[in-house]
């Protein structure tokens, strides 16, 4: 692949889990929104709280992994900090039964974020190999 050939697939592999991770960030805005997210009742004022919390920090890693697609200096610690929160989230998934139609989407969304990072990290790590 060429240099520039890499260059587009490192934004792109980065950018969609960077959004994948920024889609959540609507549930700051409070139960509601929450509600539409993922299907389940947020009216408990303690976890409307923790889920509000949860989608600024899935926010700010949407943005991290966005900007390391522009920006290479900010890929490796993107790139950890993400396939952590998805391998983390994977594992949490697979150990819990019967989750429902909300979960098995961000289940889905987070195979796919996977996937991506895993493809980039190794596209890194090729290119680290080559330069001189």
């Amino acid at each position: 692949m060429s240099a520039s050939g890499r260059e587009w697939a490192l934004r792109v592999l980065l950018v969609v889990p960077g959004v994948i991770h920024l889609l959540p960030l609507s549930g700051v805005m409070g139960a509601e929104a929450l509600t539409r997210l993922y299907g389940l009742d947020f009216s408990a004022p303690d976890l409307e709280i923790l889920m509000r919390h949860r989608a600024v920090l899935f926010g700010m890693l949407g943005v991290l992994l966005c900007a390391a697609a522009f920006k290479p200096a900010l890929r490796k610690i993107a790139l950890l900090a993400g396939l952590a929160s998805v391998v983390s989230f994977l594992i949490l998934a697979s150990s819990v039964d019967g989750y429902g139609r909300g979960v098995a989407r961000i289940v889905l969304a987070d195979w796919i974020a996977l996937a991506c990072l895993s493809v980039a990290a190794v596209l890194l790590l090729r290119r680290g190999s080559h330069d001189p």
